[in-house]
């Protein structure tokens, strides 16, 4: 049992938070995301072997999502599903076949009544994860991508929240925010979960 026990801790996840077009240079553009994902691009093409998951979780949004301005919401329309918003973005996804076997896409926001900042929103995206993280022995996650101060800082503090006794690492050269990168210069510089 102690065995499992030492397996289960050692296990490391990727976990990028809405790498798509739509938050890139599409309908909701955030200021440094071209950059912070082609430098992940490179990084996922030397260091992406070293991860045991990776965990890529993507907008995917009825086109009368509350959401959109149109409909109430704070946000334009992005990421409407089936659309080229809603893509990840393309040097990333030339970046993931070699690791094709650690891959995972996860989809959130598909109700059109509520929002889904978080993976661990969906009900469907919490279960994967969970799986994902028991079935693995996750004891390690890094974390990035966009929007740093929104979907990013919601989906890691859903994180610890549920799953206390993983360590966590943001990623900050991977995760562009629409604040400029303020709260995730903060968070970056704090210790997550177990020390």
């Amino acid at each position: 049992m102690r065995i499992m026990e030492e397996r289960e801790k050692k296990g490391r996840m990727l976990l990028i938070v809405d790498p798509q077009i739509d938050f890139i240079n599409g309908t909701l553009p955030v200021p440094g995301a071209e950059g912070a994902m082609d430098a992940l691009s490179l990084y996922m093409r030397e260091k992406g072997e070293e991860y045991d998951v990776i965990v890529i979780t993507c907008d995917r949004h009825p086109l009368t999502h509350c959401s959109f301005s149109d409909r109430g919401g704070e946000w334009p329309s992005h990421c409407m599903e089936s659309s080229v918003g809603a893509a990840v973005w393309p040097a990333l996804m030339s970046a993931l076949p070699p690791l094709a076997g650690k891959v995972h896409f996860l989809y959130k926001g598909e109700d059109a009544t509520r929002d889904e900042y978080s993976i661990f929103m969906s009900e469907s995206g919490a279960r994967s994860m969970q799986c994902l993280i028991n079935d693995n022995g996750i004891g390690e996650l890094d974390i990035c991508g966009l929007a740093g101060d929104v979907c990013v800082k919601t989906t890691l503090e859903d994180a610890l929240r549920l799953h206390p006794n993983i360590r966590y690492r943001i990623l900050a050269d991977f995760t562009a925010s629409l604040d400029g990168g303020e709260c995730i210069r903060r968070m970056a510089s704090a210790t997550y979960g177990l020390k």
